[in-house]
């Protein structure tokens, strides 16, 4: 169970004391093997409060390229839920000024905001966390989310997702707050709620777009935009951020006249993005691509889109086990990487019975075409 903070613990983190602590043993090695070592040194240094100690040195590891408070205070959940910051960063340039974020936190998003922005969160040790993390030049209050403290400006909210036990929900009801709860609360204000991308949109008819975000191919988060914030005629937005190149997007209000064709030169795997926010077909015309079918999310074409992963087909047809172990076997493949979408296929418990003994790397996507079960063995390459 992770460590409880406390209002002491914070202010003794904050203190000179506690800075020195923290300075002193942020060289532990932290692992199962180490535990013991690691207590019995932080005692040393600090008798009183070595579990806030050791617990802050490991969550400031945790937070490294997800926050930039390279000096912060965190608690567990706060690290978790904290959003990476080119997808924060990414989110406020939606807004068009000030916003409040009222569920700050340690204050992971409102850091991101535009200039003049202000927070507010019901629980005082993570504000207090956050006044350390933002510094004094940032306006924060302790209130409940649902009873709003400020009044036109645009709101950010981030609900927590853990049930009361502590288990991770995807029922927006036991969310904290609920959805509908914050959507009415602020149902006269421009409003952008953080969700987990997994949610079920459906139950958030009040959203007026829909924003899917990945990072460097993961799917990070989902945003539910209102009113002003919301681009007129998109219900659905599926961005793609990248940390080696530009950003890109594609909506709903886009043309989605693709056709379905058997395997061309180019196999396409849309990002993760692209798929959950339904736009398949969308990312589709604009590139000139097809389906495999109508219902499963891979792409064939005889050009990839630029700055992709895309794979060059070397073969398909009917998959079967023992087919497949007899084409990896003709083509020399020893390393091969399984893909799968449409059929009950476990890539780890298929590898050992493929017997992959040869010199050569392939990429094989396993899916249906209408009924039929089909291998496509490609080549994995980047455009």
């Amino acid at each position: 169970m992770a460590y409880a903070f406390s209002l002491d613990d914070v202010a003794y983190l904050r203190s000179d004391a506690g800075c020195a602590a923290l300075s002193a043993l942020a060289d532990l090695p932290l692992t199962p093997a180490s535990r013991l070592s690691d207590v019995q040194r932080a005692k040393q240094v600090s008798p009183t409060r070595f579990a806030a100690v050791l617990e802050t040195v490991l969550l400031r590891r945790k937070a490294v390229g997800k926050v930039r408070f390279a000096d912060g205070l965190f608690t567990s959940d706060a690290v978790q839920q904290a959003t990476a910051h080119p997808v924060a960063a990414h989110r406020a340039r939606r807004f068009h000024g000030p916003a409040h974020d009222v569920t700050c936190s340690i204050g992971a998003d409102l850091a991101a905001l535009p200039e003049g922005s202000i927070g507010s969160d019901l629980d005082p040790v993570r504000l207090a966390m956050a006044r350390h993390n933002l510094g004094d030049g940032v306006p924060l209050v302790r209130a409940d989310a649902l009873r709003p403290v400020s009044r036109g400006t645009a709101v950010l909210a981030d609900p927590a997702r853990r049930d009361a036990s502590g288990r991770r929900t995807w029922h927006p009801s036991d969310f904290a707050p609920p959805l509908d709860e914050l959507a009415a609360t602020y149902a006269d204000r421009d409003l952008a709620v953080k969700c987990a991308p997994g949610v079920d949109f459906a139950v958030a008819p009040w959203a007026d777009e829909v924003e899917l975000v990945s990072l460097d191919g993961q799917v990070r988060e989902a945003c539910l935009w209102t009113r002003g914030l919301a681009t007129p005629g998109v219900a659905r937005r599926a961005t793609v951020l990248r940390s080696d190149g530009p950003a890109w997007t594609v909506t709903s209000a886009e043309p989605d006249d693709c056709g379905v064709r058997e395997p061309d030169e180019w196999l396409v795997d849309p990002d993760g993005a692209v798929v959950r926010a339904g736009l398949v077909r969308h990312y589709a015309a604009r590139h000139g691509l097809a389906q495999l079918d109508e219902r499963i999310a891979y792409l064939t074409g005889p050009t990839p889109p630029p700055g992709v992963r895309a794979f060059r087909v070397v073969e398909h047809g009917h998959y079967s086990e023992k087919a497949l172990r007899s084409v990896l076997r003709s083509h020399d493949v020893g390393r091969l990487e399984i893909l799968v979408r449409g059929l009950d296929v476990d890539p780890n418990a298929l590898r050992p019975k493929l017997k992959l003994t040869g010199s050569t790397e392939a990429t094989v996507a396993l899916t249906r075409i209408g009924r039929r079960p089909v291998y496509l063995l490609a080549h994995a390459e980047r455009t």
